[in-house]
């Protein structure tokens, strides 16, 4: 159907556009028409129109957008930049470089608040009013982590690496695959915590089960891992068994803030976005009471400017929306502050390496449009598969602008020395 409506000539498409149409997309275009570093061509019922320009140094992204349905401007009105997600994922436009629109729209953010003004401040309004019914409580957070996770471990598995690490991994040359990315990123953690045998490590979000497994058969510690998505749960267990690490590894269906014990070391990957802002005290808190008196923590973590935390946090993006209910961003100065008001532990050391989380998202997004044959098989539509497009080249376009990272935090409670003279091996 969508290709049916690509090839429709342009007077035939305006046949069913409303002078309101024609209304809201001028005020779109009057919102954007300040457009710089790039450039956006936009084809519609009405012809074509030109938003900054071509940039002749190459620095500059040449995106072109064919809005093949006029409800595209209601939604883009009603719902600001969530709305023009919105209606790439019902098929009413396409682009030839997700990235780059993404990319160019960051680069102008003046320009794109002022899509979230008029009519979409009530879209808002009323988007923030759902955000807050998906608060992280014991019983919400099951629901909000059911709703991304339990998609189905088949489904995740056409497009992650082969250990199923759902975060990033860390790219160092050109020629590095996926998986070779990806277990960097295991080691690095594992170095950076000195881990060795006989360590018991505390593993908040397990995920599938990949750094478990990785700390446990390669630096023979103890690890105990806990999850509240029961389909990862399921998996975790079975691939553990699997491999004969049933002895080294407990894994847990519980929530992070039920778990007793005391730990050598504590990691969380990429777990703390879906905790909520309102939690994160309870969360550092958690972390120093698992540890030893001479224990480390390492969280790794996605992190937003610190300049544009408040508002990201009263606002409700495309992903809060539809990808990870009830999630937030942390920025580097918002986590340290809680953590300080939490407990004792000190931050030892800090590394962003956000652009390799921007080469992570391609090739998930490489590989999951290269098997949607397999995506429609298990089940999913082409609604479905578009909302999935549109996520990941939403999040690879803020790693590269760097409007958001991806951070390895190293926590230490007051008793913890160095195994080195460096705290990085």
């Amino acid at each position: 159907m969508n290709e049916l409506i690509k090839n429709t000539p342009l007077a035939a498409r305006a046949a069913g556009a409303s002078a309101l149409d024609r209304l809201l997309r001028q005020q779109l275009l009057n919102t954007l028409a300040g457009l710089r570093h790039g450039r956006i061509v936009v084809s519609d019922a009405w012809g074509t129109e030109e938003l900054g320009q071509a940039d002749a140094s190459g620095h500059g992204l040449d995106v072109h957008i064919d809005v093949t349905d006029t409800r595209f401007y209601r939604l883009a009105a009603m719902n600001g930049s969530v709305g023009a997600a919105e209606a790439f994922i019902e098929g009413y436009w396409h682009g030839n470089d997700l990235v780059g629109l993404v990319r160019l729209l960051v680069r102008n953010r003046d320009l794109l608040d002022g899509m979230e003004t008029g009519l979409a401040r009530w879209g808002g309004m009323a988007m923030r009013a759902w955000h807050a019914l998906r608060e992280n409580t014991r019983a919400g957070s099951r629901r909000n982590i059911a709703a991304h996770y339990d998609l189905g471990n088949d489904f995740f598995g056409l497009f992650l690496s082969d250990d199923l690490m759902y975060s990033s991994a860390l790219w160092t040359d050109e020629t590095d695959t996926l998986e070779a990315a990806s277990t960097r990123k295991l080691d690095t953690i594992c170095q950076k915590l000195a881990l060795r045998p006989g360590l018991r490590v505390m593993e908040i979000g397990t995920g599938w089960g990949g750094f478990a497994l990785h700390a446990a058969a390669r630096y023979g510690c103890h690890v105990t891992t806990t999850t509240i998505s029961a389909e990862q749960y399921r998996l975790a267990r079975d691939r553990v068994e699997q491999a004969g690490l049933a002895e080294r590894i407990t894994v847990l269906q519980q929530d992070y803030r039920d778990v007793d014990g005391t730990f050598d070391r504590v990691v969380s990957i990429e777990m703390i976005e879906a905790i909520g802002a309102t939690y994160m005290e309870t969360y550092f808190a958690k972390i120093g009471h698992l540890l030893t008196p001479e224990g480390m923590a390492l969280v790794q973590a996605i992190t937003i400017e610190d300049h544009r935390y408040a508002q990201a946090l009263d606002s409700v993006d495309f992903i809060k929306r539809y990808v990870f209910p009830g999630s937030f961003i942390p920025s580097v100065s918002a986590m340290l502050q809680a953590k300080t008001r939490a407990g004792d532990l000190a931050l030892v050391h800090l590394e962003d390496f956000g652009l390799s989380y921007a080469r992570t998202l391609h090739a998930w997004r490489e590989r999951f449009l290269a098997r949607l044959d397999d995506v429609h098989r298990q089940g999913f539509d082409a609604r479905f598969a578009r909302l999935w497009e549109f996520y990941l080249a939403y999040c690879e376009g803020g790693f590269l602008e760097r409007s958001i990272g991806v951070s390895h935090l190293v926590l230490a409670r007051p008793g913890a020395r160095p195994a080195t003279s460096r705290w990085v091996p």
